[in-house]
């Protein structure tokens, strides 16, 4: 985020692309007896671990079986044949992926048996992508993850991923896509949102895909979240109830219902919340800062017959947050603006603002299978988003308004085919967006300023991507992306992509490369008519905002070794119009384009076994350097050379949410009496300082670490009860100086609350 020196009343007037990703993955394998030959018609059952989704199918005459359309989570795979022993491996499917299971049986002794030939979790060896995969369990135990209002589930478990000025960064950008079951929920704006798409309690898996995307994956290069929902299949005829209580008044409801028969699940909850901590404060006291909403999830999956499936979700969401204001007028951000330009104050001492925000969301998906090879998706869409900042009309020394609400109407068509060593895939991928901009001002009971912009735009997108298998252990991928955008700036990309998925065959080791450019529409956003004419006036002005083109290239390992795994990239990517956002006062944010970015780093991730069938670890480390320079040259700006000024044009500095290092570490542990423990400790090495040093020495401010805890026990076959205690310790830091939703910002207090849940049949 970048900040331009404007006068206050012209500040005061300021206040005042989507991706795409498989629904699903395949399981294919082969079957051989002790003698390496192929065993026919042996029963192949794969079956879900959090539901009770399962298929099954009888291997060929060369000993092969092939499972087509399988949703992404974790799987057991069982194998029954006359006179072997039964036989079962584990296997993790992720979007785009089809792992290979080897079954060599052994002759039935006896006694039979079980074996169980595979390490817990697997990892894909057959993508170019690093991928992390957070399961209903993870949510519902990892500390704070099951509020409405969290994105603990993408903190805790992803490298490189962190919450400042009340905004998610991944990979030192925070331009992420959310996606339902693969399909995208566009939202082109840029830091107008504080609250998370979806409710963490609806989701059955979350996988986190960072960079490195095949052709049909899309452009949003710092992340993608595909979010599996809860479908009914988990469930039967089950009903949950959630409460919870906590400091800071606060609590979070949820009324969830489900069920399935063989064909048809269902699955619909409402959800309600309230704190008087919603934002990160500007200072360690809490002022102001109350926050509420409520919400609603559906998902319907009808199977027609074995070759057609129909699915549709639905969500909505209306929330409200007071903006934090910092009470101390002698504080420096509240301090009369310095005759140096190099110290920026953003007075916040007389304002009483909040948020609104609403969201509506309708996907609807038709699967066909054509073979066990062949698959054609289908799925439109309809996506309703909507950010309203208000002022009180006595905020001093002026009130604004800043109203912002987008339609989009689009769908997604696809088509997989399978040859005998390469997977096709091809697609389209389009919305019609229809925005409503108001910006007002008041002064003094007076208005000064009433603007009103309905910006209209279109994306089409064609995807080509191929996997070619020579090997076994050899995935060689590339594909082709064109993209035309259509809105207040007319734009066309054509983003090419490569990549390599190489497994050792004995080690199991999977070394990956990937090279591409991606492309990422630009907001609609304009600046016109009386808004554009009073910035002028005050020494500001509106560029066109074009598209973001990056450049990435990656390498990376996973290493499995007894149930552990080890996960390792290093990762470079140039942006050429960087997106940011350039927030005037303490809440309005208007989207700009820097005119490059490097982004610079290596991760590793580290997931471990159930460790004597009680405990389990996972580790997200990540240490990266994100950069910027030259001139904001889209969007809101003063028309200067260098945001690294007074350094030359042709410097790089840091970006105000650069952070060197960052770690989570976490872990479960099952205790004795149906009862579990579960932390996580984050260390962050500070974030870059936008006061140049002051009053930090170093260009970052401090390094900060807090540790959670949760406590929780069942009570019978219904009612569970947790402790979750965020911030044990109570550090308080200042984490960033910018000025995004109420100013300054500091990490949150120490919070705990007790949640109940309550199951029954209905």
């Amino acid at each position: 985020m970048r900040f331009i020196r404007i006068p206050l009343l012209a500040t005061a007037v300021i206040l005042s692309l989507a991706a795409y990703a498989s629904i699903f993955g395949s399981v294919r394998g082969v079957i051989h007896d002790p003698q390496h030959r192929p065993v026919q018609n042996a029963m192949v059952m794969i079956k879900a671990k959090s539901s009770d989704w399962s298929a099954s199918i009888n291997s060929d005459s060369n000993g092969d079986f092939s499972f087509n359309a399988v949703p992404l989570g974790e799987y057991e795979v069982t194998v029954a044949a006359v006179g072997f022993e039964q036989a079962m491996q584990n296997v993790v499917v992720i979007a785009g992926t089809e792992p290979v299971l080897h079954f060599a049986l052994n002759i039935a002794g006896a006694k039979e048996t079980i074996d169980v030939s595979a390490a817990p979790e697997s990892a894909p060896t057959d993508t170019a992508t690093p991928t992390t995969l957070v399961s209903r369990l993870d949510v519902a135990q990892t500390p704070g993850a099951a509020r409405s209002n969290s994105l603990a589930i993408i903190t805790d478990y992803v490298p490189g991923a962190y919450f400042t000025h009340d905004q998610l960064h991944v990979r030192g950008g925070h331009q992420t896509s959310w996606l339902i079951d693969g399909v995208p929920v566009p939202n082109t704006n840029i830091a107008s949102n504080v609250g998370p798409q979806f409710d963490p309690k609806d989701i059955d898996y979350l996988e986190v895909s960072r960079g490195s995307y095949d052709a049909e994956f899309g452009d949003r290069t710092y992340g993608v979240f595909n979010v599996v929902p809860r479908t009914g299949f988990e469930r039967s005829n089950e009903a949950e109830l959630v409460l919870s209580a906590g400091n800071f008044y606060q609590t979070n409801e949820q009324f969830s219902f489900g069920s399935h028969t063989p064909r048809f699940a269902y699955y619909a909850s409402v959800n309600g919340n309230r704190s008087n901590l919603g934002l990160q404060p500007p200072v360690p006291q809490v002022v102001h800062d109350a926050a509420n909403g409520y919400g609603g999830f559906g998902s319907l999956i009808f199977n027609v017959d074995p070759s057609n499936q129909l699915r549709f979700v639905t969500s909505l969401r209306r929330d409200f947050y007071q903006i934090p204001y910092d009470p101390f007028p002698n504080d420096i951000e509240n301090a009369p603006s310095a005759a140096n330009d190099n110290e920026a104050q953003y007075p916040t001492v007389g304002l009483r603002d909040a948020q609104h925000e609403a969201d509506v969301l309708a996907n609807l998906s038709w699967v066909h299978t054509f073979n066990s090879k062949s698959l054609l998706t289908v799925s439109p869409f309809y996506h309703y988003n909507r950010a309203n900042y208000d002022s009180l009309p006595g905020d001093s020394p002026s009130a604004s308004t800043d109203h912002r609400s987008s339609q989009y109407a689009g769908g997604q068509v696809s088509v997989t085919a399978g040859l005998a060593k390469n997977d096709l895939q091809a697609g389209i991928y389009g919305f019609y967006q229809q925005n409503n901009e108001f910006f007002g001002l008041n002064q003094g009971g007076s208005v000064l300023l009433n603007d009103h912009e309905q910006p209209a735009g279109s994306l089409t997108v064609f995807f080509l991507e191929d996997k070619f298998k020579p090997f076994s252990w050899l995935t060689l991928s590339g594909g082709l992306r064109p993209t035309h955008f259509s809105g207040v700036e007319t734009e066309n990309s054509i983003s090419p992509r490569f990549g390599l998925a190489l497994t050792l065959p004995r080690r199991h080791w999977t070394f990956r490369a990937f090279y591409g450019h991606f492309y990422q529409a630009p907001p609609l956003v304009t600046v016109s008519g009386p808004l554009q004419q009073f910035c002028v006036t005050s020494n500001c002005g509106f560029a066109g905002l074009h598209g973001e083109r990056d450049e990435e290239h990656q390498f990376g390992v996973t290493i499995p070794f007894r149930g552990w795994t080890l996960d390792a990239d290093n990762f470079a990517t140039r942006a050429n119009n960087f997106f940011d956002h350039n927030c005037i006062g303490s809440g309005t944010c208007f989207p700009i384009t820097i005119a490059r970015a490097v982004i610079t780093g290596w991760e590793a991730t580290l997931r471990s076994p159930r460790i004597a069938h009680r405990a389990q670890l996972h580790l997200a480390y990540s240490n990266q350097v994100a950069q910027a320079g030259g001139a904001i040259n889209g969007g809101l700006t003063n028309f200067i050379t260098s945001i690294c000024d007074p350094a030359p044009a042709t410097t790089l500095c840091p970006l105000d949410h650069d952070q060197r290092n960052t770690l989570n570490l976490g872990g479960n542990i099952t205790l004795p009496g149906r009862s579990y423990a579960s932390t996580n400790i984050y260390y962050g090495s500070g974030f870059s300082n936008a006061f140049q040093g002051q009053p930090y020495p170093g260009g970052h401010l401090p390094p900060h670490t807090t540790f959670d805890l949760s406590l929780g026990k069942e009570f019978g076959e219904h009612l569970s009860a947790s402790l979750n205690l965020l911030n044990v310790a109570n550090r308080r830091v200042e984490l960033d100086n910018s000025q995004t939703f109420g100013g300054f910002h500091w990490n949150n207090p120490r919070e705990a609350y007790v949640e109940v849940r309550y199951r029954f049949h209905y």
